[in-house]
């Protein structure tokens, strides 16, 4: 018992542990949230919107907050015995039923698409690949948990928590945002806030694709020069990218 009390206070005051501790707590406090970078997305395409989220949990967190004309909400509802979405699929089995009209219209193409599912950086590159299908040429792809903090806020098992950032999760996406910046054919930032949102567009110039580089994906690599490979920006900077469009 002794021995694991030292181990633990060790732990607990090593700088490792107060950095994570630390980061979240600042990650925290940034403005402006999700739903009010979305918001104002939407508001810049000064039309009657459509919009989709994948991975809403709570939808009183994000989905109820966004100002949309037609909205829909897309969650398997892991987290939840009663699942508040409006499609109870995962985002997988949604967009196959939704390219063989089972569902909506093949027809279909949404004005924003918020991709806030599962944070592992394979099932991410599929849901933005399957996103673009059927998102409007002029339409904005949001993703959230695209900066994260420490490597430990990067983990890919959510549920081993017993580490400096908790229960705060970013997983992987980082890692499908930087392949995405890499596409010749994306324009891309990040905004600096809410655990970082990413943005990702076809006709917006908000940040030049960026040559292939950290290919193995190496956290310390990618924390080193976040700010190149994220194209990180504050939320005035991205604010003045639609002035001058």
């Amino acid at each position: 018992m002794l021995n694991y009390l030292k181990y633990g206070f060790r732990w607990a005051t090593q700088s490792k542990t107060k950095e994570g501790i630390l980061k979240s707590k600042q990650e925290i406090l940034k403005k402006p949230k999700r739903f009010e970078i979305i918001n104002f997305v939407l508001s810049q395409l000064n039309r009657e919107t459509t919009y989709l989220e994948i991975g809403v949990r709570n939808p009183d967190d994000n989905f109820n907050k966004i100002n949309s004309k037609i909205k829909f909400s897309l969650d398997p509802g892991v987290e939840f015995k009663s699942n508040p979405a409006d499609f109870k699929l995962t985002s997988d089995a949604f967009f196959e039923q939704l390219n063989s009209n089972e569902i909506l219209s093949s027809d279909t193409l949404f004005d924003v698409i918020f991709i806030d599912g599962l944070h592992l950086a394979e099932q991410v590159d599929r849901d933005i690949l399957n996103s673009f299908k059927f998102l409007k040429p002029d339409g904005y792809i949001l993703m959230h948990d695209c900066n994260p903090p420490t490597e430990w806020h990067a983990r890919e098992d959510y549920y081993f928590n017993m580490t400096p950032a908790k229960g705060y999760w970013n997983g992987t996406t980082w890692k499908a945002f930087v392949k995405w910046r890499s596409n010749p054919e994306i324009q891309s930032c990040c905004i600096d806030s809410d655990w970082g949102v990413g943005v990702l567009s076809k006709t917006l110039k908000l940040g030049n694709p960026i040559p292939v580089s950290n290919i193995f994906f190496e956290f310390n690599t990618f924390a080193k020069n976040r700010k190149y490979y994220i194209n990180l920006l504050s939320f005035d900077d991205f604010k003045k990218v639609f002035v001058s469009k």
